[in-house]
């Protein structure tokens, strides 16, 4: 069968995550229940990695066996038909069978927006909100903390598999002041759950000068999950892109 390779953005306002659940609308779901209007049967898919309630993605990317033969620009029409205007798929390739969109990824971007303008409805689903105005200077000088790799157990959730490496590599951390908001721009080999959004807040706190550039090596270098009591709010969150191998198969896009 062949296998294709998408990409896709969505709006994460309305949904309860990417992941297929029984209690609450996913995104999964709605790109499984298009494909299979398509296929005439059910298809699983199988994603980067997941995106919980209310977060957003410019770039997720999923792959699928499909037993028809439609070229990607055919599936791309197709399922664009089919999905609701908050589920956009970019491009479809076809690609070589071994391809897994998950166990192949080699790093991720996330981006954090945070807000001082909390009365405006255009950014209430789409940043993060504070009324204080941050000291990015001081965010940036944390931020530092966290480059290079570390074993991040403060900074992910308490859920997380214990047997799970808590290891991960960032590469790039940078803090952008923006006309409207403050960017965080993160780049890694991955990202525990949660991630992200703790790290986000934390750097959020320092530039509301309620940490210390000590306090947070001391969090980051603790290793211990308690002492980390931040989250930032989802709907700022941005799955960015997922980085692929160059030699990667694809085949036809």
């Amino acid at each position: 069968m062949p296998r294709y390779k998408v990409i896709l953005s969505y709006d994460g306002s309305a949904y309860g995550g990417w992941q297929r659940q029984t209690n609450t609308h996913s995104i999964q779901q709605e790109v499984e229940a298009a494909i299979e209007k398509v296929e005439g049967r059910f298809v699983s898919i199988t994603a980067s990695g997941r995106t919980d309630a209310h977060v957003h993605a410019l770039g997720q990317v999923f792959h699928f066996d499909s037993v028809k033969h439609l070229e990607p620009e055919n599936w791309k029409r197709a399922l664009n038909s089919l999905l609701p205007h908050d589920i956009r798929i970019q491009e479809v390739c076809l690609v070589d069978d071994a391809f897994h969109a998950r166990f192949h990824a080699i790093s991720k971007r996330y981006d954090y927006l945070i807000t001082t303008e909390v009365q405006n409805p255009f950014y209430y689903n789409y940043m993060g909100k504070d009324r204080t105005r941050l000291d990015v200077e001081r965010m940036r000088e944390c931020a530092c903390i966290f480059l290079g790799t570390h074993d991040f157990t403060s900074f992910t959730s308490s859920k997380v598999d214990p047997r799970k490496s808590k290891i991960k590599t960032i590469t790039r951390l940078d803090v952008v002041q923006e006309e409207h908001a403050v960017r965080m721009i993160f780049e890694g080999n991955g990202f525990l759950r949660y991630m992200v959004r703790m790290i986000a807040q934390t750097l959020i706190e320092a530039g509301k000068h309620r940490l210390s550039v000590a306090a947070v090596k001391e969090m980051l270098y603790g290793k211990d999950k308690h002492l980390c009591r931040y989250k930032a709010q989802a709907e700022g969150l941005y799955l960015v892109e997922v980085r692929y191998p160059k030699d990667e198969q694809i085949i036809e896009s």
